[in-house]
């Protein structure tokens, strides 16, 4: 199982020990097989991303730019309707030589001298994370919409409901908003 997991991790390795000094691109293509691997609760379906990977490669250590780019389905917050989200990211980080792997530094990550590819499946994950809002909205709700939604939170929303406060004229706003949908 764990051997099988590393292989198609490896799919994920830029391998640099043949390349010359200078740049060198690589690109990925990445959909759910890939967050398959990470045993994460990922909060979207549907990933469609590229990713762009330009190595730089210097005599004793590595420059990687990752560029990711694409589409992730959401569920939006407030209509629980899916809509595509597009994500667009891109770290840079150098990659030294060393004792042992360590990535405690975000910025430079060291790798064992011996190591022939740098695997990027990690930074590649991290990335479409850090591009996933917290807040997820679809594109469909107009502001006049989601200002009236902002005035609520959740949970009030549940008591109003609840109560039914007839003559509250945001919540007759709201539940125009409702029916609408």
């Amino acid at each position: 199982m764990h051997t099988h997991f590393m292989d198609k991790l490896r799919n994920y390795d830029v391998s640099f020990s043949g390349l010359k000094n200078g740049k060198h691109e690589f690109k990925f293509e990445i959909d759910k097989t890939f967050f398959q691997l990470f045993d994460t609760e990922q909060e979207f379906t549907n990933p469609r991303i590229k990713v762009d990977v330009l190595l730089d490669k210097h005599t004793t250590f590595l420059e990687f730019e990752i560029k990711i780019k694409g589409l992730v389905e959401l569920v939006c917050d407030i209509t629980n309707e899916n809509f595509d989200y597009p994500i667009e990211n891109e770290i840079k980080i150098l990659v030294n030589f060393g004792e042992e792997y360590d990535d405690s530094n975000e910025e430079v990550i060291t790798i064992p001298t011996s190591d022939h590819a740098f695997n990027i499946a990690h930074l590649i994950y991290e990335n479409v994370m850090l591009s996933i809002p917290m807040k997820k909205v679809s594109p469909n709700i107009s502001d006049e919409d989601l200002n009236i939604l902002n005035q609520f939170s959740p949970k009030e929303i549940e008591e109003i409901e609840e109560e039914e406060h007839e003559s509250d004229p945001r919540w007759d706003a709201l539940r125009k908003l409702k029916d609408n949908n």
